[in-house]
């Protein structure tokens, strides 16, 4: 029992010992400095590049608001139709992969509406819109040393910028204060595709043929798209915002059902933007035009290719940033350590010990105790005397079947005893073996007389008897 609490105390003491060293070692990760070079559009982050802010106004003014964190194909679900605004604000760390761009557009077509706030959206979510195509150009290139959170710096030498026409993107909205770094976005009309060479008919479509093949193989009008555009404007161009002459900054355009919004600079959303003239309205009428404030439909901001996709295990992101993973690491391999050397020899074998169980005189007593009812005390005699005649030989270095004489005189010429008194209980010990009746009194006198010689002579108390008594104690 000793032996387990020493080995359990060990591990305690070095369980303690990991948790001090890695809480003394532990340095925690400080998170990066904001910086419009490599900004952190997420909704989580409060940094000045964040856009937490206008996450939380939209939750507390009474909008259904969610961060969206599975893969975009998961939008086409019957139970995602309730989302009707998806919302991807700057340059994603995870860039999107095409069948997620198309995933997008699948569902903008069907009625959606993809918000894209960035000064360089992907291309594939910038699908053409009859002949007109739609692209950003930057404009100044951000640098190290210009500090989001500086609002003078973010803007200078840059002028407001105020609605072209009146829509319902602009409505309540005198002027917007975009960044010095905000994008240009252009779009032109490209030539039309010769009718002769649009020869595809939907009688010509496979059933295995999608609607997105189709579209990449004909992009020229077709009755296809004839009929697709039954539904949407008369005229497919991009609709121009807000902005100045020389630079739009907010267009949106039809796609299907649905419709594309370009707003080309985050800053005008971001924590430490949206707070300079009419950038908050401007971020409610882009984000929720088509949700009003206690309505069933769902504004979803896209926190997947942030980085916080729901494929992240939980527990390890729970205990992020502490020192608990890496001390349950170095617990798991000391445990490991330890099964692996109790499972391994690195001594010769040893045979196991073989330990007796039963006590030696329960033997003693259940004979005595057999004696004692058959009444054999001449046999518990010869026991006691045939042990008491050989130590009595070997004191006086005789042989055991020497005369009864020789071995009481040299007994008694050795010690104190009396010789004729020594060989008189002898031979009464040998008469009552040898067959002469004997009583259970005149028994336990001679036994008794024998352990006094014994006694006298330090013949008693020998080794095994002195293991015996310590065994009984």
């Amino acid at each position: 029992m000793r032996q387990k609490l020493a080995i359990v105390g060990t591990l305690l003491l070095l369980v303690g010992v990991l948790v001090v060293i890695n809480s003394a070692t532990y340095v925690g990760a400080e998170e990066p400095r904001d910086s419009e070079l490599a900004p952190n559009r997420s909704t989580y982050h409060a940094g000045a590049t964040g856009a937490r802010a206008l996450y939380d106004f939209l939750n507390e003014s009474g909008r259904k608001v969610i961060r969206w964190r599975e893969i975009p194909e998961k939008l086409l679900n019957e139970n995602s139709q309730r989302v009707s605004t998806f919302v991807i604000i700057g340059n994603t760390p995870l860039s999107i992969e095409e069948d997620e761009a198309k995933s997008l557009l699948l569902w903008v077509r069907r009625g959606g509406r993809l918000v894209l706030i960035d000064r360089r959206p992907e291309l594939g979510l910038l699908p053409p819109s009859g002949e007109w195509r739609i692209t950003t150009e930057f404009g100044q290139f951000p640098t190290l040393t210009i500090d989001p959170g500086s609002a003078s710096e973010m803007t200078e030498n840059v002028r407001p910028v105020r609605a072209v026409q009146p829509t319902p993107l602009t409505t309540e909205i005198d002027s917007v204060q975009p960044s010095k770094f905000a994008a240009t976005i252009s779009f032109a009309a490209q030539p039309q595709t010769k009718p002769e060479q649009a020869t595809t008919t939907p009688a010509d479509l496979s059933d295995d043929d999608s609607e997105e093949d189709y579209e990449e193989e004909s992009p020229a009008p077709t009755p296809v798209t004839i009929l697709e555009s039954a539904s949407e404007p008369a005229s497919p161009a991009p609709v121009v915002h807000l902005g100045d002459s020389h630079r739009p900054l907010l267009v949106d355009y039809a796609h299907g059902q649905g419709r594309i919004v370009i707003l080309a600079d985050p800053y005008i959303v971001s924590n430490g933007g949206i707070s300079l003239k009419d950038n908050l309205q401007l971020a409610i009428n882009v984000v929720g035009a088509n949700v009003a404030p206690g309505s069933e439909g769902l504004i979803a901001f896209d926190e997947y290719h942030h980085g916080r996709g729901t494929t992240r295990n939980a527990f390890a992101a729970y205990f992020a940033g502490t020192p608990i993973l890496p001390l349950v690491g170095q617990i798991i391999l000391l445990i490991l350590l330890i099964l692996w050397t109790q499972s391994r020899r690195f001594a010769r074998p040893v045979p196991l010990e073989q330990i007796d169980r039963r006590s030696t005189l329960e033997f003693v007593a259940s004979m005595a105790e057999l004696q004692q009812r058959a009444r054999a005390y001449d046999l518990a005699l010869e026991n006691i005397y045939s042990r008491t005649r050989r130590v009595l030989a070997r004191y006086a270095g005789t042989d055991y079947n020497s005369t009864r004489t020789e071995i009481a005189t040299r007994v008694a010429a050795r010690s104190s005893l009396d010789a004729r008194s020594l060989e008189v209980l002898m031979r009464q010990c040998e008469a009552a073996i040898n067959g002469e009746p004997l009583t259970e009194k005149q028994s336990i006198y001679l036994v008794k007389r024998l352990r006094e010689v014994e006694g006298s002579l330090g013949l008693r108390m020998r080794s095994r008897d002195m293991k015996q008594a310590s065994q009984n104690l």
